[in-house]
């Protein structure tokens, strides 16, 4: 029994007096109470601001714990709100060297790269991070287009387009990389392989198609349109590629299927339907059979607060002197919004024009009704009545009319000659010079002016 207690009594003399220190209760009772106290006299000091003070602390608890990741988190943090960006990563990575473990340590490396924009060794940490939570994949991205690493970028949004869906940013990301030709064979390839994989995915046909139209692969286009129609009927994104298919071949009965489908659609943006009714709209110059087509299609966009489609096709056939077509879409467009002045002289314009002085001057009227102080009007009843020989019935409306007459030389040159016609046709001849005159001298002033 003796020999175990000598022994015992040999091993707790040889331990070393500092080491017989720490292991007192009390002793590393009074130790981690003065480091608690410090470190939390140093997080009170950073949270209003004072980092030096903070600094300082921190160091002290370094003299306690010289080993301990959290107060090097924490030195990192006072740095970096310092900008001292060169011991703020220093000290973040003294951290993890310690602690490998804890993701926040690699966060911290990670924001002072990012206030340095060191994107290249952002990115070595950022593959540290993903290993603690996949969604740092994302940050990933950005920083391979920062370094412009678009090849890395396409294989990584690729695999998160497959793996958690589709986003804005991502999508944006792609398009900028597929500006490039160089990119766009091998998306091509992933988006093959995504139809076979999913073949009910509308969005790869569509982008597939959209690739094939931009390197002039118009067959392969069309090919993978119908594979959509095949595969999905009711893909309205069928009908938008098939319509530019059906263009191009001249086969009008399909272009119109087409384009009925998808202005019918609530999936398809309003831009896409206004541009295939621009494309249909030069389509038909010549092909008059499908005017009532051109008027359904028309009808699509009556409640379109942004552009007023029927006016807009209505100047287009104006401007090409295509009379009755233009009055056609101007009266369609009046019946909506009668009360559109522009519009209203149009369509004068347009009677002027195809010499339809009846018609013309049953709209003058009307817009009378409406505008009853707009000299315009009256101008264009007097003219069509003129022409239509009831000449007391033009004075009368174009003596009303200049009473609103206001600062428009060319229309009151206008006003003067049509009163000449009409008192030339009620046979009272020095009425008629005394108007002409006023025209004469109107417009001999009005070359003055421009002198």
């Amino acid at each position: 029994m003796k020999q175990p207690l000598v022994f015992i009594l040999f091993w707790i003399f040889s331990i070393p007096t500092s080491l017989m220190a720490q292991t007192e209760p009390q002793d590393i009772a009074l130790v981690n109470d003065e480091f608690q106290d410090l470190f939390y006299e140093a997080l009170l000091q950073k949270g209003i601001e004072n980092y030096d003070k903070a600094t300082a602390i921190l160091d002290k608890c370094l003299q306690i714990q010289p080993n301990n990741a959290s107060v090097f988190s924490e030195l990192g943090r006072n740095y970096l709100a310092q900008k001292n960006y060169k011991n703020a990563y220093a000290s973040f990575e003294k951290a993890t060297e310690i602690d490998p473990g804890n993701k926040w340590f690699w966060v911290g490396m990670y924001d002072v790269c990012y206030e340095t924009k060191n994107w290249g060794q952002a990115i070595v940490i950022v593959d540290k991070l993903v290993a603690f939570k996949k969604e740092y994949k994302e940050e990933l991205v950005s920083l391979y287009m920062n370094t412009k690493q678009f090849d890395r970028a396409l294989a990584l949004i690729n695999e998160l387009n497959d793996s958690v869906g589709k986003s804005e940013l991502r999508d944006n990301y792609k398009f900028q990389i597929l500006l490039d030709p160089k990119f766009q064979s091998a998306e091509m390839d992933n988006l093959i392989a995504q139809i076979k994989k999913n073949p009910k995915e509308e969005s790869n046909y569509n982008d597939l198609i959209q690739l094939y139209n931009d390197s002039n692969q118009e067959e392969k286009a069309l090919e993978i349109a119908k594979q959509l129609e095949a595969e999905i009927p009711t893909s309205d994104w069928a009908q938008v590629n098939l319509f530019g298919s059906h263009l191009k071949a001249n086969d009008g009965i399909n272009v119109v299927k087409s384009m009925n489908l998808v202005l019918a659609s609530t999936k398809i943006d309003s831009k896409i339907k206004h541009r295939m009714l621009n494309e249909f709209l030069i389509f038909i110059k010549d092909k008059p059979q499908l005017d009532t087509d051109l008027e359904r299609a028309v009808s699509y966009f009556d409640n379109d607060k942004e552009v007023k489609v029927a006016k807009e096709i209505g100047k287009f056939y104006h401007n090409k002197k295509k009379w009755d077509r233009a009055i056609r879409f101007y009266e369609m467009h009046l019946e909506k919004s009668p009360e559109d002045f522009e519009t209203g002289l149009f369509l004068l314009e347009v009677y002027t024009g195809k010499g339809q002085y009846d018609g013309l001057a049953k709209k003058a009227d009307a817009m009378i009704q409406i505008f009853p102080t707009q000299p315009q009007f009256y101008f264009y009843a007097g003219l069509a009545y003129n022409q239509l020989g009831l000449f007391k019935t033009a004075k009368e409306i174009l003596e009303t009319g200049m009473d609103f007459l206001v600062d428009n030389i060319d229309l009151e040159i206008n006003f003067n000659i049509q009163l000449g016609e009409s008192y030339n046709g009620l046979g009272q001849l020095k009425k008629k010079e005394s108007y002409f005159s006023k025209a004469e001298k109107l417009i001999q002033q009005k070359r003055n002016e421009k002198k």
